[in-house]
Formats: structure tokens, C-alpha cells, sequence
């Protein structure tokens, strides 16, 4: 039988190899310490555990609306008038299986075959195929190193055409960490507008922010952008429930329409009981997110001098999320290899560290380096990436 053509376009992750082998590696006894992780880790907060086992306790295991409890909504709605005094109503709010799905199921609704999104590279590696699974073209334009990784409007302007259906901005940045300053995104926004353009807002770290970052929504900067966006959110890392898959997407109520109609043909609802478990995450806080917070910070800057100190890496400090993207591309070189993904390779095979190099996220230079991990592992892991470098350079 002949598969579909749309899933023969689909890019492999470049994460699969590496954790293949490093599961396999570890199977055969050996310390592998992985800093691949996308999740905290933490568990999730009591306060949400036990909200969720109680809405259990009490019979609410049945369907809900497709689009999310009201009463979730409402918590949501709150959540966006207090951080970011934006104002939303009911049928402007969209609850989905996590924020992929939100992501998965918005291009599904707003995209035709030929329809162009950009995307700035470097960028998280669903974007652009999930793009190609609505009939898209995903078009590219580069956020340059020395410029923290973000794009600007003129890069944006330039790969505008008359096939442009949207503009994706994920601020804080996966892979970087990188966040656009509340001027930058204005001269983004301000394209997009003079364009008809959509802006996809993907603000899943807004909550992971350090060394005194502030973030800010696109949508808050005036009426006329909040019209032209597509906020994207969720608990997943924030609240760390990444296994709970509750994101929601909140802006046009026609385009809130469809998903929410499209999600009543494929996943019903999102799943009852972590439903109750987030409103309990938004209305019932007890400082959690803040602890995790901080605890990821503490840890930033306790390694960040370590990473550059080693030979031909180089790194911009990231400002939100919880990953580093060194440039590693002189290490590389030191040590005789052709690319970063053989480079990895070998260190997984000879120190037993699982790096993802960065070829998935479009910078075939960096790598990405997860520290929701405890610090005692990724200070040794970092100490072993050392020595591979000094001991095989050539």
C-alpha cells in the first residue's frame, strides 16, 4: 500500500537517532546523562494533582465541549487579563491536547496548498511540518547569532510574498532562549499588519524568563495587532504537565471557529481531568512556577561559564526557556570532524553525553542543551564534553 504524500515529506527528527543510541547505550549498563530533555523536570505541582483526582472523585469524567470547559476558559481568559491585561471572550479561546496540537490544528484551518508561513530559523522543529501537513510551504529567514537569534523587519518584509498566510514568533525561543524586546515585536507586528499577515504567537515559556527579563505579548501592544494574532499558550511548561496535553490558542473568533470545529471531528475534547487539573494551575497558584523558576535561573548561571570555556564554543545567554544553544562549530573543527551531528555522535559514544545537534532546528552550527536536568548532571556532563574536545583535537 502507497502512503499518503503528506507524510512522505515529513522530516525525521534529528533527536531520534541520538536517543535511540543513548537508550541503547544505557541499556548495556553505561551513565549516560541526557540533556535533551523538552520538559521540566519537576513533577507537576500537588495543588494540580490533587485538583484533578478530586474532579475524578466527583464524577467529571464525561465529555466536554470541544473547545474546553467554559469554566476553563474562563480561568484562561483570567490568566490573560492579569498577565498581560488582555481581554478575551469565550468564543475567542480554543483549549486543545497541548500546544502542538493547537499549533497542528490552527495551520489545518487557516492554510491552502501553495499558502507560505514564515518561520525564522533557528526554529522548534514542529513548525515546519506542520506547516507542510496543512499543504504549506514553510519559507525561512534567518535570526542571526549576533543578533540574539531574532529576525527583523526588514528580513521580514523581504520574504513576504503574495503566497503569505502567516508569521510564526515563539518569544521566549526553542531552541535559543532568545526574546524580542517589546520594540522589536511592534516592527514585526507592523508588517504583519501593513500585510493582512497572521501573526502566530507561540508564548508556551512565557513564564521561564531570567536575569530580569519581562516578557511581553505581541498582542498586547495595540488592538489592531491583538486583531492580527494567534496567541498560543499552555501549562505544559510553566506548570510542568507536559503529559497532561493542555495548550489553547486565544484571538479571531472565525478562526476559533474552525479549529474548535475541526477538533470535534479528530479529538472530541481535550481530556477531562487534565482540564480540571489546569484550572486548578490557573486560579489556585501556590508559588510553584515561581520555585521551578528560579531553580532554572540558579542553574543557568552556574554553568553558562563553564559551557564557553570550552575550546571553540561560544554561546549567547539565553534570557527565557531552559536550553542552551552554544555555536560549537570550532570544536567541531579542533577536533577533526566534517559536521556537528557526527560530532555528537562520537561524544555519545565515547562520554556518554546525549547532546541534539541543532541541524533539526535549522543552525547546523549549534547544539542544543537542555538544563531542566539536575545540576549535578549537567556540571558533569559539561565536564565530559571538555575532555572529548581537549582530548581529541588534532
Amino acid at each position: 500500500m502507497n502512503l499518503a504524500k503528506r507524510v512522505s515529506t515529513l522530516t525525521p527528527s534529528s533527536t531520534l537517532a541520538i536517543t535511540a543510541k543513548a537508550k541503547e547505550l544505557k541499556e548495556q549498563g553505561h551513565d549516560v546523562i541526557g540533556l535533551g530533555a523538552g520538559e521540566p523536570d519537576f513533577n507537576t505541582p500537588k495543588y494540580i494533582i490533587d485538583a484533578a483526582v478530586r474532579s475524578m472523585e466527583e464524577g467529571h469524567t464525561k465529555y466536554t465541549p470541544s473547545a474546553g470547559l467554559p469554566k476553563l476558559k474562563e480561568a484562561i481568559i483570567g490568566k490573560f487579563e492579569q498577565d498581560q491585561k488582555l481581554t478575551y471572550k469565550q468564543n475567542e479561546v480554543f483549549v486543545g491536547s497541548g500546544a502542538k496540537h493547537v499549533l497542528y490544528t490552527l495551520f489545518q484551518a487557516i492554510l491552502d496548498e501553495g499558502d507560505e508561513v514564515v518561520i525564522p530559523t533557528p526554529y522548534w522543529v514542529s513548525y515546519p511540518e506542520q506547516v507542510k501537513l496543512a499543504d504549506g510551504n514553510p519559507v525561512y529567514i534567518e535570526g542571526f547569532e549576533s543578533n540574539d537569534f531574532k529576525v527583523t523587519a526588514e528580513q521580514l518584509e523581504q520574504a513576504i510574498t503574495e503566497k503569505t498566510k502567516a508569521f510564526i514568533l515563539n518569544s521566549p525561543s526553542n531552541p535559543t532562549g532568545s526574546m524580542y524586546s517589546p520594540e522589536e515585536l511592534k516592527e514585526l507586528a507592523d508588517v504583519c499588519v501593513k500585510h493582512d499577515i497572521l501573526i502566530v504567537s507561540d508564548e508556551i515559556y512565557e513564564k521561564l524568563v531570567y536575569g530580569g527579563a519581562v516578557h511581553t505579548s505581541v498582542a498586547q501592544l495595540s488592538e489592531q495587532i491583538k486583531e492580527q494574532t494567534i496567541v498560543v499558550n499552555g501549562v505544559s511548561k510553566s506548570h510542568s504537565m507536559t503529559g497532561w496535553r493542555i495548550g489553547y490558542a486565544a484571538g479571531n473568533a472565525d478562526i476559533i471557529k474552525a479549529m474548535t470545529n475541526l477538533a470535534s471531528h479528530s479529538t472530541s475534547n481535550p481530556t477531562t481531568t487534565a482540564q480540571y487539573g489546569t484550572i486548578a494551575a490557573y486560579t489556585e497558584e501556590d508559588g510553584s512556577v515561581e520555585n521551578m523558576r528560579q531553580a532554572f535561573e540558579e542553574r543557568l548561571n552556574k554553568v553558562f561559564d563553564q559551557l564557553i570555556a570550552i575550546p571553540g564554543v561560544s554561546c549567547v545567554k539565553p534570557k527565557g526557556a531552559f536550553y542552551l544553544f552554544p555555536n560549537v562549530s570550532e570544536a567541531v573543527k579542533l577536533n577533526g570532524f566534517n559536521d556537528v551531528d557526527a560530532w555528537v555522535e562520537a561524544i555519545l559514544e565515547e562520554e556518554k553525553v546525549a547532546l541534539v545537534p541543532g541541524s533539526g532546528f535549522g543552525a547546523p552550527n549549534n547544539v542544543r542543551l537542555s538544563y531542566a536536568t539536575s545540576l549535578d548532571a549537567i556540571e558533569e556532563a559539561l565536564t565530559r564534553i571538555e575532555r572529548f574536545v581537549r582530548n581529541n583535537t588534532i
